[in-house]
């Protein structure tokens, strides 16, 4: 198949450290390349790719100091994919809401990822106007706020089996990865890692907007001891951070839509302890890859049965489950039946 892949230009594809969304564009384009198909990549220029990369914008928007408005260059993004969407069988988007207008009014089936949170007021319009949209949610859970959106299936997420695998260390600490930020609670993952009585790393970016909550609430927790700031990571350091881990810490406090450390974690052997909000139910077998938890105290309490878990056995799970073979093969299914004919224009309701 003719399948074009649209990333947000936020990040490169892959993004040089943390970048979820991007991180799965690359895997799955990866994943599509190696099954033969011909895949064009829109994406930032500093993007490395097997596909075709068009690129957009020179550089990652996050790296480029000289930006001020990134919306600018999403639009020429959008541009650009629209005068080449007849050279596609299907266009693959990871932006959320943004192809729906334009890309409603051109002949080539699309279909949008929702990589982010769906629990907005203000997308309750947005998908009530463009009902005919196909979507995909990363998780079922993630469907709940917008029951209504044109969702042609769920796909979880997956990795490639061998970017990340169990190493030969001894696992002496918990370990929290991902980003400071209020939501995912790295200050649950000090109070529980302490109560518990093991040292706790967390490797983690802390964006622009998340640098208060880290000055004043994390910061003056770390005066107590016992907890390393490793700092921000990439794949080549996740191995070896997360298989000296005993078990990773997700405390987390919003509906989080899918979570790719839960299973970076799995690959690596590494059981997980995790709150019971957004898609943690779907990903985290209790007892088998981790433990569900409802509040800190359950937490505590699970972390000193992780070692009766076998590591092994998380790992065979992660092969059977969030394999990118697995979730490109997902993907498949929905671009061949929604390229079994060229739609018809869509009418968009409202619009007239």
């Amino acid at each position: 198949m003719r399948i074009a892949q649209i990333a947000p230009l936020h990040e490169a594809v892959p993004p040089k450290l943390y970048g979820g969304t991007e991180r799965v564009v690359s895997f799955l384009t990866e994943e599509l390349v190696a099954q033969g198909h011909d895949v064009t990549l829109f994406a930032s220029g500093d993007s490395i790719t097997s596909a075709r990369l068009h690129p957009v914008w020179p550089r990652a928007l996050r790296l480029d100091p000289s930006i001020r408005d990134p919306i600018a260059p999403h639009m020429l993004l959008m541009e650009a994919v629209y005068r080449q969407a007849a050279e596609f069988d299907v266009l693959h988007f990871h932006m959320d809401y943004w192809p729906f207008s334009l890309f409603s009014r051109q002949r080539t089936p699309f279909v949008t990822t929702l990589h982010g949170r769906l629990d907005l007021p203000e997308l309750q319009p947005v998908f009530d106007m463009f009902a005919e949209a196909s979507v995909v949610s990363i998780s079922d859970s993630q469907r709940r706020p917008l029951p209504q959106a044109n969702y042609a299936a769920t796909v979880l997420h997956g990795l490639p089996a061998e970017l990340l695998t169990p190493q030969p260390v001894a696992p002496k600490y918990l370990a929290f990865l991902g980003r400071i930020a209020p939501e995912k609670r790295p200050d649950r993952a000090i109070r529980i890692a302490r109560a518990a009585g093991i040292p706790l790393r967390i490797a983690a970016k802390i964006d622009r907007a998340d640098e208060a909550y880290f000055a004043d609430v994390i910061q003056p927790m770390l005066a107590g001891g016992g907890v390393e700031m490793v700092g921000e990571i990439g794949d080549a350091e996740k191995p070896g951070f997360l298989s000296g881990a005993i078990g990773l810490l997700m405390p987390i406090d919003w509906p989080e839509p899918f979570g790719l450390v839960m299973i970076e974690a799995m690959a690596c052997g590494t059981p997980v302890v995790a709150f019971n909000r957004g898609s943690v139910p779907e990903i985290v077998e209790d007892g088998l890859t981790g433990f569900i938890v409802e509040d800190e105290t359950s937490a505590i309490a699970a972390v000193g049965r992780l070692a009766g878990l076998p590591r092994g056995k998380v790992r065979a799970r992660f092969e059977q489950r969030f394999t990118a073979r697995r979730m490109a093969d997902d993907y498949v299914a929905i671009y061949k039946k929604l390229g079994a004919g060229r739609k018809p224009q869509l009418r968009v309701i409202g619009a007239e």
